[in-house]
């Protein structure tokens, strides 16, 4: 089965985790892969990727965002599925392996893996583990052995092609506030394909991919704009597609069963467990606060 692995990348102050990312791409156990590269506006980039790599390389002349890139990444892809993986993230040898055998073995139309944080730094002991979405990971309460779920983030997703195409791609209208990445353009794709096909991405967590945190992202001012868009897209996002069982779910699962655990714990003396429940609770107003204003701003998702 060949897979088609599409990579994103918009600056040369990324390139050499840009390199490292290719490179275990280039080692995975699976080796009947295309990697395309599509480089956002910087010429230098491109360049340089050109000499260093044997892969496809795609320019852009003008930026066209994330989700653009990725939609012009599906339109060259050759591969009977296509994956998406991040230029500051790490295969796993067997990365490929392991989500081409969702397709093989469950018939899946989509697949996605676990995503481990791979600390540049110190991990901050405030960040509890129900939040590491908030650095692009697999949060604490997702499944822990093979299931069928809504979505997965995009660093560790891959869809049958002509499932993707049918869908017509990624929309644009989940993509930046504020400076801060929303996440949100795969749930609604994700959600989009669930109301078009009725089946969700099999999530097969010996899929693993390493995602980079560097300091600068987990200062408390950033992940607290972040929480704030986040409410705010996922507000957006109900516009589009008119639910959020997922997202109820694990507000649920968050403040009936994780904050009473973490308050027993404290109640014992954790510390750490006290600071981590104090810190659930400020994200999540943060997150409610932004979906309060996205919700009544007024404010339309923009149409195609």
């Amino acid at each position: 089965m060949l897979v088609s692995v599409i990579v994103c990348a918009y600056t040369m102050e990324r390139y050499s985790d840009l390199c490292e990312a290719i490179q275990s791409l280039m080692n995975q156990s699976h080796d009947d892969l295309e990697i395309i590269v599509v480089i956002d506006e910087d010429r230098e980039l491109y360049d340089n990727v050109r000499r260093e790599f044997d892969v496809k390389v795609i320019f852009n002349e003008k930026r066209v965002g994330l989700p653009g890139s990725r939609n012009i990444g599906l339109r060259v892809a050759e591969g009977d599925v296509v994956a998406f993986f991040d230029d500051d993230a790490i295969a796993d040898r067997r990365w490929l392996e392991e989500l081409v055998k969702m397709y093989e073995i469950y018939d899946a139309i989509a697949a996605g893996g676990k995503i481990l944080p791979l600390w540049i730094g110190c991990k901050p002991r405030y960040l509890p583990e129900e939040f590491y979405w908030l650095v692009g990971a697999t949060h604490k309460g997702f499944p822990e052995c093979i299931a069928e779920v809504r979505n997965t983030f995009t660093s560790n997703l891959s869809f049958r092609t002509d499932v993707l195409k049918e869908l017509g791609g990624f929309k644009s209208e989940l993509v930046e506030r504020g400076g801060i990445p929303m996440q949100s353009e795969e749930t609604e794709l994700c959600e989009r394909m669930r109301i078009t096909f009725g089946r969700g991405v099999m999530y097969n967590p010996d899929a693993i991919v390493y995602h980079k945190v560097y300091p600068e992202k987990l200062r408390l001012g950033y992940l607290l704009r972040r929480n704030f868009w986040q409410g705010y897209s996922k507000a957006i996002m109900e516009k589009i597609v008119g639910r959020l069982d997922e997202e109820k779910g694990f507000l649920k699962y968050l403040l009936l069963k994780r904050t009473g655990e973490r308050l027993m714990k404290a109640l014992k003396g954790s510390g750490e467990d006290l600071v981590k429940l104090m810190t659930i609770w400020l994200f999540t107003l943060t997150v409610g606060i932004g979906f309060l204003y996205g919700k009544f701003s007024g404010l339309q998702p923009k149409s195609d």
